[in-house]
């Protein structure tokens, strides 16, 4: 059966708007998830930097401890 009249070659400019705001609603939602894994990638680190410098404090101590 064919079709008489215009034929659809492509996008109407109703679908090319809702696929763009799909995809930044898609893309909004990964920056937030990427925000939240290095906020709790930064506080790790802060966390290991803690732990080693008291170990350092700890190791000092004791080295002028055995020296006097």
């Amino acid at each position: 059966m064919r079709r008489i009249g215009k034929t659809r070659k492509g996008f109407t400019l109703v679908e090319m708007v809702l696929v763009i705001a799909i995809i930044v609603i898609l893309v909004g939602t990964l920056i937030v998830g990427i925000g939240k894994y290095l906020n709790g990638a930064n506080s790790a680190v802060t966390s290991v930097s803690l732990h080693n410098s008291q170990i350092d404090y700890v190791y000092d101590v004791c080295e002028q401890a055995m020296h006097r």
